[in-house]
């Protein structure tokens, strides 16, 4: 508990960041009431995408016997917290069953394989639970705070793919598929919502930055045919890694330089 107590610390003191020995990892903070007791408990746990907003934890408990309290917890109270760095938000906590939780598992294990160490440890079926947002609040009360911390979310979780694809040896997991789907639809709805309004409003309000957000919406424009290359990619049925790992790199290099300058430009106004 004191382990776990330093992590959810440091978990939001920096944001989501936390050091070894999960450094790199996807975590968030999973806030159950408790069955017999009503309190509120609050534990560290790693995730996995699902698409459509949709995030996997997993009751493996170390591989030990028993399930871990949190699940007994959303058993009977699946109204859930989840803090993931960026956002705080309610969600419903709904146990896979049958066929679709051993898919979620398989590719779970197949992303990583002490998941499967787990399930061989434990004597147990190990639950895996689908995380559904219902509404969110930024961590940020300054609006060019909250735009550093959704694009360092975006930076983190491109490192990761990254390191996912130079690692991913001959072939494309299922897993790793969808954690690249997730990031260039999270890219997207970013800068649609940038371009149909922060820019205009912006625009509006500061005449003299329309060299710097025609700049940026030029930039949302390289960034989209990077996104369509890399999604058509990802649609073929064995994308080469070598040409994968090639166009998450040509995406990196172009929006690293684009986050940057955006926040140069941006972050020092909207805190104003």
């Amino acid at each position: 508990m004191d382990f776990n107590q330093q992590i959810i610390d440091q978990f939001r003191a920096n944001n989501g960041q936390v050091g070894p020995p999960f450094d790199g990892a996807r975590l968030l903070l999973l806030t159950t009431t408790g069955a017999r007791t009503g309190v509120r408990h609050t534990t560290p746990l790693g995730y996995l995408h699902d698409g459509d907003g949709r995030l996997l934890v997993i009751a493996s408990a170390g591989g030990a016997p028993r399930h871990p309290a949190w699940y007994h917890n959303i058993r009977a109270n699946p109204r859930v917290t989840v803090e993931d760095g960026t956002f705080t938000y309610e969600a419903d906590a709904v146990a896979l069953e049958g066929a679709e939780r051993d898919r979620a598992f398989a590719r779970a294990a197949e992303a990583d394989p002490g998941w499967a160490d787990y399930q061989a440890e434990a004597g147990r079926v190990i639950p895996v639970i689908a995380l559904n947002p219902l509404n969110a609040t930024p961590n940020a009360t300054r609006p060019g705070d909250f735009l550093k911390l959704v694009h360092g979310a975006f930076r983190r979780e491109l490192a990761l793919i990254r390191k996912e694809v130079a690692e991913s040896g001959a072939g494309l997991g299922a897993q790793l598929r969808i954690n690249c789907l997730t990031l260039c639809q999270g890219l997207e709805h970013h800068h649609t919502i940038e371009d149909a309004h922060m820019f205009g409003a912006l625009g509006e309000q500061h005449p003299d930055l329309a060299p710097a957000l025609a700049r940026l919406r030029e930039e949302h424009q390289v960034v989209k045919r990077l996104l369509d290359d890399l999604q058509a990619l990802l649609a073929t049925e064995a994308p080469d890694p070598a040409q994968l790992l090639q166009e998450v790199e040509r995406l990196t290099g172009e929006l690293e330089a684009h986050l940057d300058y955006e926040e140069e430009q941006l972050v020092p106004i909207l805190n104003r």
